[in-house]
């Protein structure tokens, strides 16, 4: 089983049809990183388990039946009466998002630690889950506990700049998570923020040779690279009309570790072995899968059988 830490909010996204610079209806729409990771896991149908604080309002009953509508495990889930994290949307002209969160306060703050199952093969992290506090203490722990007894960490960090009071403690906490994961997937802006005036394939090369088997850079219509230790492999992006961004970078991380899953390949040794023919297979299915979600509005992953068609 695949665990997925980290929280899930509200997005509060705009109505498409809405003129430019006009203030229309704001839709609530279920979504947060680890959250989508989840939801795209279940529906590609790999065992995963959701583990994260689900407020008890209404937006809190609503993701947990999704969870159990997308085939997602949700016995590590905890309830509490703190409000569902909400952000704000915003689109660009050509679909991209950015975002205004409101967290102080609420139920994705306030997960505990717990132990994992025995049977957990992997563990999924990132986004707000690894910056709001209390929370990404906890998580922090579980990550390095779970390492130690031989699970496999993917991390996508999945940065939200106006959330991280200090970047160069953020920056440092990142890197002392690098030794334990073996599957790093970076946006390229992440890894401009996380590594500031350096090439982003530069910056890929030095965090994979500080730890994970694998480091995944997601670059837009420019596809995706993975860098390891014998190259670098890149394939280009599904050509698709783009509803909005929202979920790609999530539907990616989940797509690789199901190919890693379906492949027998979920350690660093495997990751490592893999070769160039591998990583493009691997890297294609993920940017397949991107492409159904972005081509619908909100983070829709695809379903297994969607991919088949």
């Amino acid at each position: 089983m695949i665990v997925i830490g980290g929280e899930a909010l509200v997005d509060l996204v705009p109505d498409s049809s809405t003129p430019d610079g006009e203030l229309g209806p704001l839709h609530p729409l279920l979504g947060g990183g680890p959250y989508n990771v989840a939801i795209a896991l279940g529906r590609l149908g790999v065992p995963a388990a959701f583990y994260a604080k689900l407020s008890t309002d209404q937006f809190g009953d609503r993701m947990l039946q999704r969870l159990i509508e997308s085939e997602v495990d949700t016995s590590l889930v905890q309830r509490g009466p703190e409000p569902t994290t909400l952000a704000v949307v915003g689109l660009e002209a050509n679909g991209s998002a950015r975002y205004s969160f409101h967290t102080e306060g609420t139920a994705a703050r306030f997960v505990t630690d717990q132990p994992l199952p025995d049977g957990t093969t992997a563990l999924c992290l990132g986004t707000l889950g690894m910056v709001l506090e209390p929370g990404a203490t906890a998580y922090e722990k579980v990550l390095f506990r779970e390492a130690e007894r031989g699970v496999f960490i993917a991390l996508d960090p999945n940065i939200r700049a106006d959330l991280i009071a200090d970047a160069d403690a953020y920056r440092a906490r990142f890197s002392s998570w690098l030794p334990s994961v073996g599957l790093l997937k970076v946006s390229d802006d992440d890894a401009e923020w996380l590594a500031p005036g350096c090439d982003v394939v530069e910056a890929a090369r030095e965090w994979q040779a500080r730890g994970p088997a694998a480091v995944v850079l997601t670059r837009g219509a420019d596809g995706l690279t993975a860098v390891t230790a014998d190259g670098e492999v890149t394939v280009p992006g599904r050509k698709v009309d783009v509803a909005d961004t929202i979920g790609a970078g999530d539907t990616v991380q989940a797509a690789l570790l199901a190919w890693l899953h379906r492949n027998g390949a979920l350690s660093p040794e495997k990751v490592r072995a893999l070769g160039a023919r591998q990583w493009e297979q691997a890297l294609s299915f993920a940017a397949a899968a991107a492409a159904v979600t972005v081509s619908r509005p909100g983070a829709e992953p695809p379903w297994s059988a969607e991919l088949d068609a």
